[in-house]
């Protein structure tokens, strides 16, 4: 029986602005198993616990741990889906990845590109997340959607690490990018408007649709090796709405997951 293993990073100490996302992944699970809803995919799939390695959540200490436990936590056969923590958590995560399966494509869907090459004096900040991914070799193409926040320097990035964009003013469901190998998917939750998911420190308003994410979620043509959801924070959201929608798109990828 395929399964899909499950972590949660309790971390936010590369954030900017504010912090709240290290208390997100416990509030997932809660809206996960929530009797308000059910556990079935859009697919038909029933995601039961038995089809869930669920390894817990992990308080962070020092920001490279957060490799390690991803390590102590992947299996080649098993896809891995984290809950996050801030955008700063993908890098490490993708270094654990890329011991296990080498160079990976990676489509990315988020508000920001997370291509500064340094923020606040910090080059492992949740603003550089891709930068130091595409320097290091992890990915062997990078793929944005939803993004609506680059500057100067960061269409700079884009241009110098190869970065293939769809820009959110220019969005079309057409133009999601037909896979060739499997991928690796970041989501994180401020891709979204601010209407459907107020629960994030950096409200970009114009983004997608929560049902804009799923179709994107759903038309990826190639088995995901693993994922992560992250940027919710706890202290922003209303009636745990934003919980709600993480739970929902952490249904459908591991439906898309346990599919191959």
């Amino acid at each position: 029986m395929r399964k899909v293993a499950l972590q949660g990073i309790l971390y936010d100490g590369k954030s900017s602005y504010m912090q709240g996302p290290a208390k997100a992944p416990p509030l997932i699970r809660k809206a996960f198993i929530s009797e308000s809803a059910n556990r079935f995919a859009e697919s038909a799939a029933e995601i039961t616990s038995d089809l869930i390695e669920d390894k817990g959540d992990f308080n962070i200490s020092e920001y490279f741990d957060i490799e390690d436990v991803t390590l102590a936590n992947l299996n080649k056969n098993i896809p891995l889906i984290t809950l996050g923590g801030d955008h700063s958590i993908t890098y490490p995560i993708l270094r654990a990845i890329n011991s296990i399966y080498g160079t990976v494509e990676i489509l990315h869907i988020d508000a920001h590109g997370d291509l500064y090459e340094v923020f606040e004096n910090d080059k492992y900040s949740h603003a550089c997340p891709f930068a130091r991914i595409m320097e290091d070799g992890l990915a062997s193409e990078l793929y944005q959607l939803g993004i609506r926040t680059l500057n100067t320097h960061q269409r700079e990035q884009v241009q110098k690490f190869g970065v293939q964009i769809v820009e959110m003013k220019d969005y079309r469901i057409e133009k999601i990018p037909e896979f060739k190998r499997p991928i690796y998917l970041s989501l994180d939750i401020d891709a979204l408007d601010p209407a459907f998911a107020p629960g994030v420190s950096h409200h970009e308003p114009g983004g997608f649709t929560t049902r804009d994410v799923l179709d994107i979620i759903h038309r990826i043509n190639v088995p995901i090796l693993g994922a992560d959801i992250v940027e919710y924070n706890p202290d922003r959201d209303i009636n745990d709405m934003t919980a709600m929608v993480c739970a929902k798109f952490l249904k459908e990828i591991a439906a898309k997951c346990l599919m191959g």
